[in-house]
């Protein structure tokens, strides 16, 4: 009688297993299924000879918390002809104080060495509020960076930051981001995949192929 439960509890395990089984790194893109093309293309920034990769992301969303580790390893071992920029999700309450919280932090330079333990204090170890975040959280948050207090609240209500998170706002509505995290190729092709796996395959493909055309 034993038999049977793990038997098919085997079954239970291997099923998604298959299903999802990886995508072999040269099989060809799919447009509806592994990307599709965005309607009013165009980049977040001017390309300048280069190929751009945008992650729209938010510090709230768990999936971009879970994603972040692989994505930074991804993104460390792009070529010298790809910029990786990582655009705050500005949707609005919460989404845009996290936004202005990221470029104030950019602002005072101390961006790039935060950005994984913002996620960890929001995710694990719960030193930052999701919701309702104050300046002077912030503030002190950023002190650990070498980054006085009133310079991080100086940057965040300054109107460079405000730009910032206009801009990035533009480009969601724009490229009409469906979610977080979201992959843009160049502000023409908006990554899908079944996975996060199968995001950066999908992601290093139209890259290939993007420098294949010159970088378009």
């Amino acid at each position: 009688m034993r038999l049977i439960p793990r038997l098919l509890l085997s079954l239970l395990v291997m099923l998604p297993l298959a299903a999802c089984a990886a995508t072999p790194a040269n099989a060809p893109l799919v447009e509806g299924k592994d990307y599709e093309r965005i309607a009013k293309s165009g980049p977040f920034q001017p390309l300048a000879g280069k190929i751009e990769v945008v992650e729209v992301f938010g510090y709230t969303c768990p999936h971009c918390a879970h994603f972040e580790p692989q994505l930074e390893a991804w993104a460390a071992k792009l070529p010298a002809d790809v910029r990786f920029t990582p655009v705050p999700a500005a949707f609005g309450g919460a989404w845009d104080a996290w936004a202005l919280a990221y470029y104030a932090a950019d602002e005072v330079g101390v961006a790039k060495r935060s950005h994984a333990a913002v996620f960890k204090a929001l995710h694990e170890d719960g030193s930052l509020p999701m919701q309702n975040v104050s300046a002077d959280e912030l503030a002190t948050f950023y002190t650990a960076y070498g980054v006085s207090a009133d310079r991080y609240k100086q940057a965040l209500r300054g109107d460079a930051v405000q730009k910032k998170v206009a801009e990035a706002r533009a480009f969601a509505q724009r490229t009409q981001v469906p979610g977080t995290p979201a992959i843009i190729i160049n502000g023409q092709y908006l990554v899908r995949g079944n996975s996060f796996d199968d995001q950066l395959r999908v992601a290093s493909k139209l890259i290939s192929e993007a420098r294949a055309r010159g970088g378009r």
